[in-house]
């Protein structure tokens, strides 16, 4: 059975607050409050649903890379 129940892992750090939704690797953000973060992490899963609805696989962190410009 699907839900729409997923797991955000939040962590303040030195300046703002970080966090990830545990069943969705990529998605992730940061917010200067705790109430931004969720908020904004909210906004970053939706993202990612409509994504994969329009059939983008999901981002594996393995599959990223850093580049500087």
């Amino acid at each position: 059975m699907m839900t729409d129940e997923f797991t955000p892992v939040i962590r303040k750090g030195s300046r703002y607050w970080i966090g990830w939704i545990e069943e969705m690797p990529g998605v992730n953000s940061q917010g200067e409050t705790r109430e931004e973060l969720l908020a904004n992490l909210a906004s970053a899963r939706s993202e990612m649903l409509e994504l994969v609805r329009d059939g983008a696989p999901p981002l594996r962190p393995q599959e990223a890379s850093s580049e500087s410009p």
